[in-house]
């Protein structure tokens, strides 16, 4: 039997018992659309080359290791390993003091000028715990669009493919889930500052 006939499940099964060519025609299947998903978000040939590099890597790893385990479609586990890479990414890169150099620095320019206090730590992880126990209480649905639009930063376009949803579905999910959590805030009196 061809490899291009198999699913993707049966070509992980195959790529973990030794046939590689399993692997290749995983990659090749998704290749495309990976990359175009990548590279729409990143606009930059060159990171997004990496990323997808990064991606595979780590699937490849995964697959090889025997942790992978089928919890729902293999391109959209891909795809929220590549979306973890460019978030990490982007982490990485906002932790890089950034300067301007006019002819003279001054170290007092990017020492310390990032840290929020004690306080707004406190009162930031505080917001976040309070909020965090009302979407708990959202429909998974709405609680799956919201997590990935607000704390994974993800496009609507990405949660609809991700999610296999159009794009209307997963605005509407959104919109639904704001509601609510409007109303669980007013039923229970809830002061978010």
């Amino acid at each position: 039997m061809k490899t291009v006939n198999l699913t993707d499940n049966e070509l992980i099964a195959r790529y973990q018992n030794g046939d590689e060519s399993a692997l290749r025609t995983l990659i090749a299947r998704y290749e495309k659309r990976l990359f175009s998903f990548i590279l729409i978000s990143v606009k930059n040939k060159e990171l997004a080359e990496d990323i997808f590099q990064d991606t595979f890597i780590k699937v490849i790893n995964t697959i090889r290791s025997g942790n992978y385990h089928e919890e729902g479609k293999f391109f959209q586990w891909v795809m929220r390993i590549a979306t973890n890479l460019k978030l990490d990414y982007y982490r990485k890169l906002q932790r890089l003091p950034k300067f301007e150099n006019g002819g003279e620095y001054d170290i007092f320019d990017i020492i310390g000028t990032q840290e929020e206090s004690a306080e707004q730590k406190i009162v930031r992880e505080q917001i976040y715990a309070d909020l965090n126990r009302l979407v708990a209480y959202l429909p998974s649905e709405q609680k799956e669009v919201l997590t990935m639009r607000i704390y994974q930063d993800y496009s609507f376009k990405e949660i609809a493919d991700m999610t296999g949803v159009s794009i209307n579905t997963a605005l509407g999910r959104m919109r639904y889930a704001l509601i609510n959590l409007r109303k669980i805030i007013k039923e229970n009196q809830v002061v978010i500052d």
